[in-house]
């Protein structure tokens, strides 16, 4: 699959694509509306920014205990019933008199489902779309995400204008319920991927196994540590330069979305591996000219030059899916999404306290260079082409009496995860 054209003509990607984009829409604008609501009968810029970013602090709690789900639900009914619970929940943040505190109880509420949402949505994109797919489908959607943030938090401002931020919300609650239909609607019934009941501890027994193989938990770490840090710079935008803070956003937008379409759909996957650790270290390493405290001009390329290496996390989805058999796909990319999420906002918690402390450049520039650091030291481990689980397992050889026992070298004993696979669905 090398085109857009091959990609929104495969069955369900269009229906996947569009019930995305509005959850992220839904998510955006209740965001904005919410965030409004909470410091105009408040006065705290602490409680407004938790009610914009408190869903992504509380998916750590569904990662601990949802993600089991992820792969042991039909994916169509999941999607359904996440994007109408979250519809309901932003709508009875719509009421009339309800108390700040309760409002911000939905928010963290919301959190924990939206982790298992992530394991779901990308799970499933592994059942639509072919392996050598993957890569270009998952770029569309990141591409769709950035695009829907911009335009979700200019609409969600001018609908706060014109309708009250009471009104906005009930805006995206429909946004939520549209999901809901076309999902539904648009996407075909598949099987769960695993069999078993979910439970929080199937939920901590596969965070279990796919954290011991080491390789796996390279990618995570590359895929949860620098992307946070470089987020917690993103956060120090308004107090390095409040009035062009909005220009640099921008510029971060517009180099993600770059770097996406160039990853996802220009880069050849000869060139994957040769790249994937230059990527990695653009991430960071344009920040360090924060520094100097340069010009705007100059800040603005820095910040899109960067923006180009969050491309990377593409390649790195690419390697963990390789590494994770497709019983646990759903629930290997929830637990990538939730703990990114997740760090993103420790990332932005840290940037704060330490330009509280020093400035917003020296701040800038200091996670920038632990960055640099964290993505040189798990170099090592990201090496190489990664060894599929699909293998088959050779039976174990007959053992003699006088054999030692135990595992040997070439034991897959050290991966939880090392099983026999099917090979994946194709559209």
């Amino acid at each position: 699959m090398d085109t857009y054209r091959d990609l929104f003509r495969t069955p369900e990607y269009s229906s996947l694509f569009a019930t995305v984009s509005l959850q992220v829409a839904g998510r955006t604008v209740s965001g904005i509306a919410l965030g409004s609501l909470v410091y105009a009968s408040t006065g705290s810029a602490l409680l407004s920014a938790l009610a914009m970013f408190g869903p992504s602090l509380a998916q750590v709690v569904g990662a601990l205990t949802l993600l089991s789900a992820a792969d042991r639900v039909p994916p169509r009914a999941a999607l359904v019933a996440l994007a109408l619970f979250l519809g309901l929940a932003t709508a009875a943040q719509a009421t009339p008199g309800l108390p700040t505190a309760a409002a911000l109880a939905l928010v963290l509420v919301q959190g924990v489902p939206s982790a298992l949402g992530g394991g779901v949505r990308y799970g499933m994109l592994t059942d639509i779309l072919a392996r050598d797919g993957y890569l270009l489908g998952r770029s569309v959607l990141n591409m769709s995400t950035g695009v829907c943030q911009i335009l979700g938090y200019t609409m969600g401002g001018l609908l706060v204008a014109v309708l009250s931020a009471r009104g906005t919300l009930l805006v995206a609650a429909g946004l939520y319920g549209l999901a809901a239909v076309v999902a539904r609607c648009g996407l075909s019934r598949h099987p769960a991927r695993a069999a078993g009941r979910p439970s929080p501890r199937e939920t901590m027994r596969g965070n279990a196994a796919l954290w011991s193989s080491v390789p796996r938990r390279y990618v995570y770490l590359a895929l949860w540590v620098p992307n946070g840090l470089i987020v917690g710079c993103e956060a120090l935008f308004v107090p390095y330069d409040t009035r062009h803070a909005g220009v640099l956003l921008a510029s971060a937008a517009l180099g993600m979305l770059a770097g996406d379409i160039l990853t996802g759909r220009f880069l050849p996957p000869r060139w994957r591996a040769r790249l994937a650790a230059p990527l990695r270290l653009l991430l960071a390493v344009p920040y360090l000219v924060f520094a100097l405290r340069p010009a705007l001009p100059f800040a603005v390329a820095a910040v899109a030059l960067a923006s180009v290496g969050f491309s990377a996390s593409l390649l790195l989805q690419e390697r963990l899916m390789a590494l994770t058999p497709e019983r646990l796909s759903g629930h290997a990319l929830g637990l990538h999404t939730a703990g990114m999420l997740t760090m993103q906002g420790v990332g932005a918690v840290l940037a704060g306290a330490l330009a509280q402390a020093t400035s917003p450049a020296t701040a800038m520039t200091a996670l920038a260079v632990v960055s640099v650091a964290v993505t040189l030291c798990l170099g090592r481990g990201l090496k190489g082409e990664p060894v599929s689980p699909t293998a088959p397992v050779s039976p174990p050889a007959p053992v003699s009496p006088t054999a030692p026992v135990g595992p040997t070298a070439a034991s897959p004993a050290d991966d939880a995860c090392t099983t026999p696979r099917p090979r994946p669905r194709t559209p």
